[in-house]
């Protein structure tokens, strides 16, 4: 049965008890506007986020080799809850917008709270048998020596998976209203919180690698209650999120599971080949190209912060213009987004390329750990080529979940994922024997091919939608 609450339906209704927002405004006006200015705060969050885990890892580093490895092992796992939470909110991002793009504020308000109950029931189901086998997932990992230190680290950071669901599903609640700026403000505080504990509890309190897992649980429950304070306090969200009236719906949890899923399922094939990808490095260099590789991740990842930060701004902003049925708007989004997205990755990738080195200590500043410098700055000056390709995919990524086609976006990341990085890591580190350095390269060639797919398929499905909307009535 199709939901009334959806605004392509005919009997739903716009809404207008609630005037707009500033968020609002910008997501229902020019998109290119609406890029600049929601992707700045997202930037700025990200950027915290990025700047904590950096710090995390050199707090960890401290503690040597086999510690930077045991996160190393364990981030597979936790990334499949951020991925979670994070394919979710793609999909609440984009069902809230684009009812908000047609005009309905109480049909935007069920799908929140769609999500968020559904987040909570993903929670509760993983959540206990990742604790208790903490140990065993470590082994089957391919931790070998470290398997303590791992499972020490990831029981404790299982703990706060609940909190982390509902959080991303949050955030994505207020993008998708077009509320960046609190997104901001909780993900900095969480980061500041989360720095400035580390040292405390790794080396003060004595409590080594454990420290840092507890430092991530606290800054994570501390935002849960800052988001609960702005929805059930302060309520002064453009959507309110209360149980009062609330029915269940199929159509509503199947239309954000359209996307969610699709997406989660994505993090997960990027975990599923960080696992792949650490299982080949052990076979042909040791544990120590698993540090080299987390390492150096964690270090890229702080460049793509403006890649994602448009890329989860422009899923709302394109739901908003679907829901709309503005479809030339997505052209305008989607092109400019990428061109913004280039350019600063082009920025980006030339300096990690010429500080590669200096960048590589931050992270080898121990005795226990210099040996690894020049491997670390090999591993960036690799990936760095990489970065120049990546906003072409991940915003064309954008523009299917933005839309509601999330199977699409799966089907893109599998090829990419199985199809290109997989085969080309197998075939350089392995068959032609490069090792480590045939493992980075065929990262970087299987995700450029990914990125070209994603690219063309994007255009071609905009392009259909605008000769739709070019059609007489």
């Amino acid at each position: 049965m199709a939901d009334p609450a959806d605004p392509l339906h005919p009997e739903a209704k716009p809404d207008h008890a609630r005037a707009m927002t500033e968020g609002v405004s910008l997501l229902m006006g020019d998109p290119k506007t609406a890029i600049r200015k929601l992707s700045l705060p997202m930037m700025a969050a990200m950027l915290f986020m990025s700047v904590y885990n950096l710090i995390n890892a050199i707090w960890v580093a401290g503690l040597g080799a086999d510690a930077l490895a045991a996160v190393g092992f364990m981030t597979p796992l936790f990334m499949v809850f951020i991925g979670l939470g994070n394919g979710l909110g793609a999909g609440v991002s984009s069902v809230v917008a684009r009812r908000i793009g047609g005009k309905n504020r109480q049909g935007a308000e069920h799908a929140a709270m769609h999500g968020l109950l559904i987040g909570a029931a993903v929670a509760v189901i993983l959540t206990i048998p990742l604790i208790l086998f903490t140990e065993p997932l470590a082994v089957l990992l391919g931790a070998g020596s470290v398997v303590p230190l791992a499972a020490e680290y990831g029981r404790i950071l299982f703990i706060g998976t609940i909190f982390i669901l509902f959080n991303n599903i949050a955030y994505a609640i207020l993008r998708g209203e077009g509320d960046t700026k609190r997104t901001m403000y909780a993900m900095a505080f969480s980061s500041i919180l989360n720095a400035v504990l580390d040292p405390i509890l790794i080396y003060w309190a004595g409590l080594g690698i454990a420290g840092a897992a507890v430092a991530t649980v606290i800054s994570i429950v501390s935002v849960t209650l800052i988001i609960l304070y702005w929805f059930l306090v302060k309520k002064d969200t453009y959507l309110s999120i209360t149980m009062k009236g609330f029915v269940p719906d199929r159509s509503v949890s199947r239309d954000i599971l359209g996307v969610g899923l699709p997406a989660s399922v994505e993090y997960l094939l990027m975990s599923t080949l960080s696992i792949i990808i650490n299982a080949i490095l052990v076979m042909v260099a040791g544990t120590d190209a698993v540090a080299v590789y987390t390492s150096g991740w964690r270090l890229l990842m702080f460049a793509v912060v403006p890649e994602i930060a448009i890329a989860t701004t422009l899923i709302s902003v394109i739901g908003a213009a679907y829901g709309a049925r503005k479809y030339r708007n997505l052209t305008l989004a989607h092109g400019y987004a990428i061109r913004l997205g280039i350019m600063i990755a082009a920025v980006m990738a030339v300096l990690i390329f010429v500080f590669a080195g200096q960048i590589a200590l931050l992270f080898t500043y121990s005795e226990t750990t210099a040996y690894l410098t020049p491997r670390i700055a090999s591993f960036l000056r690799v990936i760095s080529v990489l970065l120049v390709f990546m906003p072409a995919g991940m915003l064309s990524l954008s523009v299917f979940q933005g839309t509601g086609r999330g199977f699409t976006s799966l089907v893109i990341n599998l090829f990419r994922g199985l199809a290109f990085v997989a085969v080309f890591v197998v075939l350089f580190g392995i068959v032609l024997g490069y090792g480590e350095t045939g493992v980075w390269i065929g990262i970087v060639l299987g995700n450029i091919l990914g990125s070209m797919v994603a690219y063309l398929w994007a255009r071609m499905y905009v392009r259909r939608l605008v000769l739709l909307e070019e059609q007489p009535a």
